[in-house]
């Protein structure tokens, strides 16, 4: 008979049932769900470990007790358990320890700094966290902790990439997230899994992959169990029907954010007047309604926006506004406020946005600007010995 293959350790310590089996820190514990997880025999367990089956029995019922610690080192790595588990400890052990703890609050610093128009400051911020937990996590010492923060990290930081790279590489943002939602799936977790499948969609969209996008954000809808979430995965669902030109799937996106945002459902960078009309304004154009956008355009909306980019998002999609209407002048001075905010917070993708419809449009002076523009902040994100 053919033998069963192993669940990866990486996958098998981060599921609710072994996570359940490491926090009792007992050995006997852990051996009879690790056999029970894979289908394995004491013999064929024995066999893995390189110890007789008889020496695996009395582990599991208790008639021996491991206090070796070069024994508990082997165990653990053969089975890709986290060495702390047993008791026993290596040279990163306190070091990884300490970044676990205050994992959590780096993510979220970054994603502050993110959404306050450093971008960059927050890939920075992120990817040593991220490097280390990839190398724990392909080492098969990733208990359920390490992949929850895991998951977080990759989708941060595919969410900042998606913020700072220029078009052309904006799929390395799309493989963070999608890396991230790969975790999400595996951990149980609704809600984390909600918010992957809205961020790896949304950039999927960036990426020019709408077709994708649309079904994880249709899907990041039906499965969001609180109605922030599920707003936002309306309002990146109407975003990416827009650009499709889905006109039906745009109207109902739309008509359900509009509608939560009216039940004041939620916070955040989604939930607010300002995004709201953004989005619609687009969906409008590019749905071929630009009568109805300009008269979107012309609504006043209260509060300013809650992040720099939004601001800057939104002059590029006034400026297509202000084409459709005619109004070369508006338009301009849309587009070249747009040109100036971009290059400040390193934002290449909205400076290539303005540069095709500058273009679609003759407008010769705000091209060459924006190309311009984009030649500074490809130099600044070039690396520094390409730079010499």
């Amino acid at each position: 008979m053919p033998v069963r293959p192993l669940t990866p350790a990486v996958w098998l310590w981060s599921a609710p049932e072994a996570a359940a089996a490491l926090r009792t820190r007992d050995l006997a514990t852990i051996l009879r769900v690790y056999r029970r997880v894979n289908g394995l025999s004491q013999e064929r367990l024995a066999a893995l470990l390189g110890y007789d089956k008889t020496y695996v029995s009395m582990i599991e019922t208790g008639r021996r007790t491991i206090s070796d610690v070069t024994t508990r080192r082997h165990i653990a790595r053969v089975l890709g358990l986290p060495m702390h588990v047993l008791g026993v400890t290596d040279n990163d052990d306190a070091d990884f320890a300490a970044m676990i703890q205050f994992g959590d609050s780096t993510i979220r610093l970054a994603e502050i700094a993110r959404q306050s128009g450093r971008a960059v400051d927050a890939v920075n911020e992120l990817w040593p966290l991220v490097a280390r937990l990839e190398a724990r996590a392909a080492e098969g010492r990733a208990e359920r902790d390490t992949m929850i923060l895991l998951g977080q990290g990759r989708a941060a930081l595919g969410v900042s990439l998606g913020t700072v790279l220029p078009e052309e590489r904006l799929a390395a943002a799309a493989r963070w997230t999608g890396k991230a939602l790969v975790v999400a799936e595996r951990l149980g977790d609704p809600v984390f899994l909600a918010h992957a499948l809205r961020m790896h969609g949304n950039e999927l969209r960036k990426a020019d992959h709408v077709g994708a996008a649309i079904a994880r954000l249709s899907r990041a809808v039906a499965v969001s169990s609180d109605r922030e979430g599920q707003g936002a995965a309306f309002a990146l669902l109407a975003r990416a029907a827009g650009e499709q030109g889905n006109a039906d799937l745009f109207d109902q996106a739309i008509t359900g954010y509009r509608d939560l945002l009216d039940a004041e459902a939620g916070r955040g960078m989604l939930f607010n007047r300002f995004t709201f009309r953004e989005i619609e304004l687009r969906g409008l154009i590019s749905t071929g309604r630009a009568a109805e956008a300009v008269r979107a355009l012309q609504t006043d909306v209260s509060g300013p926006p809650v992040a720099p980019q939004w601001h800057i998002i939104e002059r590029v999609t006034a400026g297509q506004v202000l084409l459709a209407a005619r109004h070369l002048d508006g338009a301009t001075e849309a587009f070249r406020a747009a040109l100036t905010a971009a290059e400040v917070h390193r934002l290449p993708h909205q400076v290539q946005r303005t540069i095709r419809a500058a273009d679609a449009a003759g407008l010769a002076e705000v091209s060459a600007d924006g190309r311009a523009a984009l030649q500074r902040l490809t130099d600044q994100l070039a690396p520094s010995s390409a730079r010499r």
